[in-house]
């Protein structure tokens, strides 16, 4: 990435895992590099790599994190997964006014570049995809399930409808682009291993669901990181802004059932991989019980959801992309990673099994939890017979 050597980037949300990632990697490439978020990474930064705190829901924080960069990677959003996704007002108003509030400082300070980094959400929610590509069309607003996922679209719309908008003084056009990964995962990823690894020691991890040949994808934070690199470099004029104005899906491009790509992350830390398998429709049918059990206590508990809706569909139903796009216009080619550095990073952590439950505890739990399965598939069938 030549372009590093002598450019500043912005990097909104960049104190999280990816973004901090995207960070070091453009700071070993020699360029300059800003950090906007709420609060300070846990990492300590390199001396040269500048954190400037500030709210993205807040027009003056965002001009003045703005000026002086030559391009802006708009990572920070809110409301991806557990509970976050039953803030309605916080995620419009991060994910969407936040983004309305990037594009116009960029235009207002002459930032030539935007790199945003939206979702597979975007056109998916709940149908099956199989090797689907960017001709696909936004799913319409009103099927989302969730509110994170709509918010995303209208900020990723909006993100490329103002690829060509003259900035400022017309001393230049905004170019932009749309990179649409899969659910990201590396050692230290703060927010879907964590709660995963948590379910597995808790015994709460007892039961698979969805048709076992289900397929999705994920996406390494190094793979990430690199398809935001070259989405950047595709937006200068060296490679006549090939990807200006486009959208691209962004994954390791291997399509793997859900359950058994976390089979090694299970078994590694020394538990069982549980053998009981159930319908999605009943994993769905709770997920929106619990959904609706916190809309009403929410306020006063706000309670972690084993489960949403969206978590449902995205991890039990079929939706895979082709990376052709990004490989002929982004030149991104995914490099080989598995889970066992994830797995060494939660064992030098502490994590793993310590001791062997008994078979009879094991067995107890498995009874109970078929038990409570069968209870709530009984008091459905009045539903669907009528």
């Amino acid at each position: 990435m030549e372009s590093s050597r002598t450019d500043t980037f912005l990097i909104t949300g960049g104190c999280g895992y990816f973004g901090y990632r995207l960070a070091c990697s453009l700071h070993e490439k020699g360029a300059k590099v800003i950090l906007f978020d709420t609060v300070p990474p846990n990492q300590e930064l390199p001396m040269d790599i500048v954190f400037v705190q500030g709210d993205i829901r807040d027009y003056a924080h965002v001009e003045r994190a703005v000026s002086a960069v030559d391009c802006v990677f708009h990572i920070a959003s809110y409301g991806m997964s557990g509970r976050e996704q039953l803030n309605r007002d916080l995620i419009e108003a991060v994910n969407v006014q936040g983004t309305h509030n990037v594009l116009e400082a960029c235009v207002e300070h002459r930032v030539s570049r935007l790199v945003y980094t939206s979702t597979f959400n975007v056109v998916f929610g709940g149908q099956v995809i199989e090797n689907g590509d960017e001709s696909l069309p936004y799913l319409p607003l009103h099927l989302h399930p969730d509110h994170y996922s709509r918010t995303k679209s209208l900020a990723e719309m909006a993100v490329l409808k103002a690829s060509g908008t003259a900035l400022k003084g017309g001393s230049g056009l905004l170019r932009s682009c749309a990179l649409r990964p899969a659910g990201i995962y590396g050692p230290g990823e703060q927010r879907h291993l964590p709660r995963i690894v948590g379910y597995i020691e808790k015994g709460i991890f007892r039961f698979v669901y969805g048709e076992p040949s289900s397929l999705v994808e994920f996406v390494h934070v190094d793979n990430l990181v690199s398809a935001h690199e070259l989405a950047a470099e595709a937006l200068t004029s060296r490679k006549q802004h090939r990807s200006a104005g486009q959208a691209y899906f962004i994954s390791d491009g291997k399509p793997v059932n859900n359950f058994e790509f976390f089979r090694p992350l299970v078994e590694g830390l020394g538990y069982p991989f549980p053998k009981l398998r159930l319908p999605v429709s009943i994993i769905y049918f709770f997920a929106f019980l619990t959904e609706m059990i916190h809309h009403l206590i929410g306020p006063f508990y706000n309670f972690q959801p084993l489960l949403t809706r969206t978590e449902v569909y995205k991890t039990g139903v079929t939706h895979y992309f082709s990376m052709e796009k990004a490989k002929v216009e982004l030149s991104y080619e995914p490099q080989e990673h598995n889970l066992d550095e994830v797995v060494q990073w939660f064992r030098s952590r502490g994590h793993g099994r310590k001791s062997h439950s008994s078979f009879l505890y094991r067995f107890v739990l498995d009874v109970l939890y078929v038990a409570a399965f069968v209870a709530v598939a009984l008091s459905l069938l009045p539903l669907v017979g009528s």
